[in-house]
């Protein structure tokens, strides 16, 4: 599916509760891979682990403005498995309370290093044209059975939290 063609679904997404390690990064010094390479060993010392799927999360703060894109403005990247409950967390791990609302989904097809074009048509095409901004609250993406990293066939879910304008 090509960008130009994507349309979102609105979503209600409820609380959740997540498990997993965090770092700071920009997008200039992205080590996302870094985080899940320490991550994937240790995912399975997470006891309360609910499915299989995985949290790659994005937390801004507040002042972090998507329309004049800054590289090296810090953000905290997660990597991360919902959970039933806080009762046990694994050593250097940590829990996040995700808050629940309104959210466009977004399936990105591809690659997961062609997810740039992904994120340029949802903020540089689709939002501007759309009924909603942004709210502040995290951006995640869920990969499931179906992504595959870097394979062409591979899929993932991409959650942008919204209001209405």
């Amino acid at each position: 599916m090509q960008p130009t063609k994507m349309a979102p679904r609105i979503e209600t997404f409820p609380e959740k509760k997540l498990i997993g390690m965090r770092m700071k990064m920009t997008f200039a010094d992205n080590k996302t891979g870094e985080l899940w390479k320490k991550f994937m060993p240790r995912r399975k010392e997470i006891a309360a682990a609910v499915s299989t799927e995985l949290f790659s999360m994005q937390v801004y703060d507040q002042s972090f403005n998507f329309e004049t894109f800054d590289l090296q403005r810090v953000f905290e990247k997660w990597a991360a498995v919902e959970v039933s409950n806080f009762d046990k967390i694994p050593h250097e791990m940590e829990p996040y309370s995700l808050p629940g609302g309104l959210y466009a989904v977004f399936v990105h097809h591809g690659p997961a290093s062609a997810g740039p074009k992904t994120f340029k048509y949802i903020f540089g095409t689709w939002l501007p044209d759309s009924g909603y901004v942004l709210d502040n609250r995290p951006h995640f993406e869920i990969l499931g059975d179906k992504y595959k990293n870097e394979d062409q066939d591979s899929e993932e879910d991409v959650w942008i939290p919204i209001k209405p304008k």
